[in-house]
């Protein structure tokens, strides 16, 4: 019996290389953050950890963003889904534009959305008092730069193209034969999406879910300019970290960046326990 032959080393070197390639790129950046934070001392980590302009901007970074991850979750799987199964005049440019918040620079992206969305910009004048949408918001009409509002607006943009492009792909490879099945049998369409397409669309709206998501938390060039940057409304953990590090205050950096990494962490590997559940029950 012979041993196959096979294009890459054998596994010992494949797996030595990968372990330092992943110590020297993740892990021992990662670990160099947990040994600053812990050289200053649990209490000086506690409070420059937990003051309160700092865990309001934990509420407004991790919450906006599951936030808008959950939403791009409903309206990527509809875009992914025209994309896919309809053919309409443009349906290639719109494919091209999904992948633009990939290609544009997050600055960019920050001040276009705060053109838009500011008081005096196209849409937000539409909001702003005298607005023509205004009274639907009352005699102040709906501020949305500059308020908790805009970071959603700005961390929506940033992950749409990671639940389109994660399932998309799926839906190309599905067979419309078993939907067509369902419904030659009497299956509304509501009962055909739930059983017969949800099910293997789940684990790829999980991972995209899961992406949208890692990238919202991080996320900062986008975000800076809508927000506003009001202390305890509308200041994001990133750049918490930024004003720490400005101020020379690397226990504060540090131990704000072991807050987000550990709750990032425990937030995606929940994700991920619920999507290898999730593909080995529609395995069986």
């Amino acid at each position: 019996m012979t041993a196959r032959r096979r294009v890459l080393p054998g596994f010992a070197p494949t797996l030595g290389f990968t372990l330092f390639y992943l110590s020297l790129l993740v892990l021992i950046p990662l670990a160099a953050v947990f040994i600053k934070s812990a050289g200053h001392g649990l209490d000086a980590f506690w409070a420059a950890a937990t003051s309160p302009r700092v865990i309001a901007s934990y509420k407004l970074s991790f919450g906006a963003s599951l936030l808008a991850a959950a939403i791009n979750l409903v309206f990527g799987l509809i875009l992914a889904w025209c994309l896919v199964r309809y053919d309409f005049p443009g349906r290639k440019l719109v494919d091209a534009l999904i992948d633009l918040p990939f290609a544009l620079p997050t600055a960019v992206a920050g001040i276009a959305l705060t053109a838009l969305y500011a008081p005096n910009g196209w849409i937000g004048s539409l909001f702003a008092p005298g607005g023509k949408l205004a009274p639907l918001f009352g005699e102040q009409g709906l501020k949305i730069a500059f308020t908790p509002l805009g970071v959603l607006l700005a961390l929506i943009f940033i992950g749409l193209p990671f639940i389109v492009r994660t399932v998309q792909p799926v839906l190309e490879d599905m067979e419309t034969e078993f939907e067509e099945a369902a419904a030659s049998l009497g299956a509304r369409r509501w009962t055909t999406f739930r059983y017969v397409v949800l099910p293997t669309l789940l684990p790829a709206l999980l991972t995209g879910l899961a992406l949208a998501f890692a990238r919202a938390v991080g996320e900062y060039g986008s975000v800076i300019f809508i927000a506003g940057n009001i202390p305890l409304v509308s200041e994001i953990t990133p750049l918490m970290i930024i004003a720490k590090l400005e101020q020379y205050d690397y226990v504060g950096a540090t131990a704000i960046a072991v807050v987000m990494l550990v709750f990032s962490f425990i937030l995606l590997l929940a994700i991920n326990l619920l999507q290898a559940w999730t593909s080995k029950r529609g395995s069986r």
